[in-house]
């Protein structure tokens, strides 16, 4: 959950009276004219979210129903909103006040049709929504295990950082009672972690897939790992090409330009 600010821009569009609130910022997402709320002093959404949405648009077929599991202010659900034919895009959000924020958004897109926002914890998704009742589940959970370094533990950027709220076999264990047989599982992780990751994952039959390291530069190591697991899948994992950020400091590389949308 690393934050980016080349990500987007300060949108020019004025914003309906009451959708925004003190201290809050409306960005251009860069994809149909989509928009989203952030605040700054909370957390802004980063790279991982962009790169685990255009990673994820690849396996979501058209109609699907897609749940993302601690939404946060709704990046990815607007972004796959953008980038797929999806029938149903629902956020589960702990945090009020991002899930405020993130229907906020929804409102401010025109597209509480196809996309809903839910106040609630993760932890309880299996009983928040019925059984395999969706086709395919992201999520950009927190990175660290520790609470090194960490000045406020409820803090909403700690939240976004550090398993304070939820483990990752949290989020393994109930994105297997909502996923439906054969349906995907997209998420964005860290290559220190990847081990556990795959022992977690197949604990509740949700296969790895698919797998693609990202690396800030051609030549340094990998700082961000996507992968897709099928629930119930057959056992047989394609490494994908490495997915490279910056040509050169400072500079995308094409295919970081055309996942944003530039």
């Amino acid at each position: 959950m690393t934050e980016d600010r080349l990500q987007a821009k300060a949108g020019p569009d004025p914003v309906p009276e009451g959708l925004l609130k003190p201290g809050e910022r409306v960005d251009e997402l860069l994809r149909n004219g989509y928009r989203i709320i952030q605040d700054p002093a909370r957390f802004c959404f980063g790279m991982d979210a962009v790169l685990l949405s255009g990673f994820a648009a690849e396996g979501i077929r058209s109609g699907a129903k897609v749940l993302d599991l601690g939404t946060g202010t709704g990046i990815i659900p607007l972004l796959l909103r953008g980038k797929t034919r999806a029938s149903r895009l629902t956020g589960l959000e702990i945090q009020p006040e991002s899930a405020d924020m993130a229907a906020r958004s929804v409102a401010l897109n025109g597209l509480e049709d196809s996309v809903s926002i839910i106040q609630g914890d993760l932890k309880e998704a299996g009983s928040l929504f019925p059984a395999a009742s969706f086709d395919a589940v992201t999520c950009n959970p927190p990175y660290m295990i520790g609470r090194h370094g960490l000045l406020n533990e409820q803090g909403p950027k700690a939240i976004a950082r550090h398993e304070i709220l939820c483990t990752f076999e949290d989020v393994a264990s109930q994105t297997a009672k909502v996923l439906a047989p054969g349906g995907s599982f997209f998420l964005v992780h860290r290559p220190f972690r990847l081990a556990e990751i795959m022992g977690v994952l197949m604990k509740y039959r949700l296969e790895p897939k698919r797998m693609r390291l990202v690396y800030p530069f051609w030549d340094r190591e990998p700082n961000m790992v996507l992968l897709q697991a099928v629930r119930g899948g057959n056992p047989r994992l394609k490494v994908e090409r490495p997915l490279v950020i910056y040509r050169e400091p400072g500079v995308y590389t094409e295919e970081i330009r055309e996942i944003y949308g530039y």
